[in-house]
C-alpha cells in the first residue's frame, strides 16, 4: 500500500481527487488531505507520504515554499503540481524540487491515472532497489567478517602473495600502505602480566562479541578491520597514511585504548587489555603484532604500547634504519635490483659518514651478508654447508679498500637476493640428483620407488611428482630405461651371458629380461648380441 497525501485549498478538488484514486486504485493508496501549506508540511511530517499532489496556489504558505520545507523532512517524497496558473514560471522552481508531473486545472480523470501510474511505477522500482540493497548489505554483513578475518590472517601469518593483499585492500577498501596492530587481550583476572582463564573467558567474550566488544574495538581505532576471537586474544589492523606517529596523537590512542578496556569489563564483566605495536608496511605488520604481543608481555597495565617500553631497537638519530628494512624487504621478495641498489645507498652513507671507521664498515657489512643469508637458508630449499662462509672474516679483514668491501657486499647481497626464490628448484635438483646417483650405482639391485623415497626422506608421492617433473619420465619407466642401455652395453661382450647380463642389470628372470628388452628394443637380446657380434 502507498500512501498519498492531496493538498489544495478547494474542498472540491480533495474530494474529485479522492474519488478518482478509490475508483482506479481500489484499495492501494491510503489518503489524507490538507488546505493549506502549513496543514501540508504538519500532515506531512506525521503522515510520511510517498506522494503529494500539492496546489501551487494557497493561502499562507504556497505550494513551493511548502515543498521546499516537505523536501527537508521526506527527501524521497514524490510531488505531482497542480495549478491553475501559467506553469512556466512555477516550473523553474518545482523542477529543482523534483517534481514527477505538472498537471493544469481544470485537470481530467485520464490525466490524474496516468501521473499516479507514473507514481507507483517509480515507488515499485525503488522499492525493489531498496529490497536488493538490503539483500546485498545482509550479505555483506556475512561475508565482510569472513573477508576482514581473512586478511588479519593473512598478516599475521604472512601467508598472502602480493595479489592476494591487492584483491583484500580492493575489498575492504583499504587505500593505505601502512599499519600497526593491536591485539586485545581477555581473561577472567590480571596475575602479573598474565591474564587467567583464557578458555572459560573466549566463551563468555564470544557471547557479546559482534553486540558489543566489537563495536567498541571499532570506536577506538577508527577504520580498523577486526579480527575474530582467536584463543583469549582479538586481533586489529589499524591502517595508516605513513610509518610517523607523533607523541600527541600516540597519546591520545592509549587514552582512548584505555577507556575501551574499562568499557568492555563493564560491558562483559571480563579483565580486559590492549597492546599496540608499532607502525609498518602491510607485509611487515606481522612484527607489528609481535610487537603488540610483547608489550603486553612485558608490562603490567592495561594498555600497553611498543613505543613506551624498552622492547625495540632504538636507533642514533642520523641511522638510515627505514633504508636497512628496505634492503631485507626487497631481499624476501627476491628483489635483487631492488636489494642491490638500496645495499649500495647503505654502504655509500657507511662511507660519508663513518668513513674514518673502516672496521666498523667491514663488520656492518659483514652482519648484512650473515643475516641476508640466514634468511636465504630460512627460505627453505638451500642446502647448508657448515664451511661454506669460512674465508669470509679473514677475506673482509684483509681488505684495504672501501671500493674492495663495496663490491664483496654487493656481491654477497645480490647472490642472496637472487637466491631466495630458487630454493625450492635447488632443492628439487639435489634430490633427483642423488636419486640417479643412487640408481645408477645400483641398476642391478631390486631397486624400488619406496626404497629411494626412505633414504631421501621423502613420502614416495611427492618423490614420484617430482622425478616425473624433473625427468619428464615415471620412476618406473626411466629405471628400465637405464637398466636397459646398461644390457646393451654388455651385450656387445662376447664373454657374458645373456642370463648374466640380466641378472647385473636387476632381472634375475632371464624370460622376464628378454621381455623387457624387447619391448623396448625391438629386438630380443640374443638378437641385439649377435647383431652387436656381427657389426651390423
Amino acid at each position: 500500500m502507498y500512501r498519498i497525501l492531496l493538498a489544495d485549498d478547494e474542498g472540491i478538488v480533495i474530494n474529485s481527487l479522492s474519488m478518482i484514486i478509490e475508483k482506479n486504485f481500489d484499495g492501494q493508496f491510503e489518503i489524507e488531505s490538507a488546505k493549506s501549506g502549513r496543514m501540508a508540511i504538519e500532515v506531512a511530517e506525521r503522515f510520511r507520504p510517498d506522494v503529494i499532489f500539492m496546489d501551487i496556489q494557497m493561502p499562507g504558505i504556497n505550494g513551493i515554499e511548502a515543498m521546499k520545507e516537505i523536501r527537508q523532512i521526506l527527501p524521497s517524497v514524490i510531488f505531482i503540481v497542480l495549478t491553475a496558473y501559467d506553469k512556466f514560471d512555477y516550473a523553474k522552481e518545482a523542477i529543482g524540487l523534483g517534481v514527477i508531473d505538472y498537471l493544469n486545472k481544470p485537470y481530467n480523470q485520464k490525466s490524474i491515472v496516468t501521473a499516479i501510474n507514473r507514481v507507483i511505477e517509480e515507488l515499485d522500482t525503488r522499492r525493489e532497489k531498496r529490497r536488493q540493497d538490503l539483500q546485498t548489505k545482509e550479505k555483506l554483513e556475512t561475508v565482510i567478517p569472513i573477508i576482514e578475518n581473512g586478511f588479519i590472517s593473512s598478516l599475521i601469518f604472512q601467508e598472502p602473495f602480493e595479489e592476494d593483499i591487492e584483491n583484500y585492500r580492493e575489498l575492504l577498501n583499504l587505500n593505505v600502505d601502512y599499519g600497526y596492530m593491536a591485539a586485545v587481550m581477555f581473561g577472567e583476572a590480571l596475575r602479573g602480566n598474565y591474564l587467567t582463564n583464557a578458555v572459560g573467558s573466549a566463551v563468555k567474550a564470544q557471547t557479546v562479541y559482534y553486540t558489543k566488544v566489537k563495536d567498541i574495538i571499532r570506536d577506538t581505532f577508527p577504520d580498523a578491520v577486526v579480527g575474530s576471537i582467536s584463543s583469549n586474544r582479538i586481533p586489529v589492523f589499524v591502517p595508516r597514511r605513513d610509518l610517523s606517529m607523533d607523541y600527541t596523537e600516540r597519546s591520545e590512542i592509549i587514552e582512548r585504548s584505555r577507556v575501551a578496556v574499562r568499557e568492555m569489563r563493564n560491558a562483559t564483566d571480563i579483565q580486559y587489555r590492549i597492546g599496540i605495536g608499532g607502525i609498518k608496511r602491510l607485509k611487515s605488520c606481522h612484527e607489528s603484532y609481535e610487537e603488540a604481543m610483547k608489550a603486553l608481555y612485558s608490562s603490567k597495565g592495561s594498555v600497553a604500547h611498543v613505543d613506551d617500553l624498552p622492547i625495540s631497537v632504538s636507533y642514533e638519530e642520523s641511522y638510515p634504519a627505514d633504508l636497512e628494512k628496505e634492503i631485507f624487504e626487497k631481499l624476501s621478495d627476491g628483489d635483487v635490483e631492488g636489494c642491490l641498489l638500496r645495499s649500495g645507498k647503505f654502504f655509500d652513507w657507511m662511507k660519508d659518514k663513518h668513513s674514518d671507521d673502516i672496521m666498523s664498515i667491514k663488520l656492518k657489512a659483514l652482519e648484512f651478508v650473515l643475516r641476508a643469508e640466514r634468511d636465504m637458508y630460512r627460505s627453505g630449499g638451500h642446502l647448508y654447508e657448515f664451511e661454506s662462509r669460512k674465508d669470509y672474516l679473514s677475506r673482509i679483514i684483509d681488505m684495504d679498500s672501501m671500493e674492495e668491501i663495496k663490491a664483496w657486499f654487493l656481491d654477497k647481497m645480490k647472490t642472496a637476493a637472487a637466491n631466495m626464490t630458487t630454493g625450492s628448484s635447488d632443492h628439487t635438483h639435489y634430490l633427483i640428483k642423488q636419486a640417479l646417483d643412487y640408481i645408477e650405482k645400483n641398476v642391478g639391485k631390486d631397486i624400488s620407488l619406496n626404497e629411494i623415497s626412505e633414504r631421501l626422506n621423502i613420502s614416495s608421492y611427492y618423490f614420484s611428482k617430482l622425478f616425473k617433473e624433473e625427468t619428464n619420465e615415471g620412476f618406473v619407466e626411466f629405471l628400465t630405461k637405464t637398466r636397459v642401455e646398461k644390457a646393451k652395453e654388455m651385450l656387445k661382450d662376447p664373454a657374458r651371458s645373456i642370463k648374466e647380463v640380466g641378472s647385473d642389470c636387476g632381472y634375475s628372470d632371464p624370460n622376464y629380461f628378454s621381455r623387457i628388452f624387447k619391448k623396448s628394443t625391438g629386438m630380443t637380446p640374443t638378437e641385439y648380441k649377435e647383431r652387436a657380434g656381427s657389426g651390423l
